[in-house]
């Protein structure tokens, strides 16, 4: 895939998504309620898989961090292949946009850094089904693992956004996503971890590998 032209991006104010003002209200989120909301519920699950299901502290931390691990792939695809899908009718890009679209226009918008607490839940609550189907109770364990991931992606999101570069471990992946908001939209999808990018071949190009890139 060759990298894409894309609006410079606007670093003051946010967009309107909806001429409801209820709707409009709904997209704007605090960073803290994801967090505190998920980290409660990632909690509760893995209190009743011990204490209700009987799972051994060494068996629900290798569900934890098999969950985790996933999230970060599922992360990748819909990264991806969701928020980036080709704009090839208007319903389409209608919902690209407002998924993710949005945040490539203001991606210093503190309000837009995370998916609505509705919603979340609601596709949580869809993964939790699927998971209790597939692996019964061992979801007790790895969707806490999950839900953990998916608040490491928050957390990762929001710092790359709103804080200046780390002198830590963070400097790598603020660079990784800067990479994609600011110089290929079509690489580095990975935001919590650059693992996928490697496996599928997104990582950003080296310099001189495309002369169409310029310098970030």
């Amino acid at each position: 895939m060759e990298a894409t032209k894309h609006k410079r991006p606007k670093h003051k104010g946010s967009a309107k998504l909806f001429d409801n003002p209820i709707l409009e209200k709904l997209t704007h989120t605090h960073i803290s309620m994801p967090l505190i909301i998920f980290t409660v519920i990632a909690a509760v699950l893995i209190y009743y898989g011990i204490v209700e299901k009987g799972f051994q502290a060494p068996e629900m931390v290798l569900l934890f961090i098999a969950g985790a691990l996933f999230f970060t792939f599922i992360e990748y695809l819909m990264h991806r292949y969701f928020y980036h899908m080709p704009a090839t009718t208007e319903r389409r890009k209608k919902i690209s946009y407002t998924m993710h679209g949005v945040h490539h226009d203001y991606p210093k918008d503190k309000s837009r850094l995370a998916m609505p607490p509705v919603l979340s839940l609601i596709i949580a609550t869809v993964f939790f089904v699927i998971y209790r189907a597939v692996m019964g109770d061992y979801v007790f364990g790895f969707l806490a693992g999950f839900l953990i991931g998916y608040n490491a992606y928050l957390g990762v999101h929001y710092s790359v956004h709103a804080f200046k570069v780390p002198n830590n471990f963070l400097k790598v992946l603020w660079y990784h996503h800067s990479i994609h908001h600011y110089r290929e939209p079509d690489r580095a999808f990975g935001v919590s971890s650059p693992l996928w990018d490697h496996i599928f071949r997104t990582m950003p190009r080296k310099p001189g590998e495309n002369p169409e890139v310029n310098k970030l």
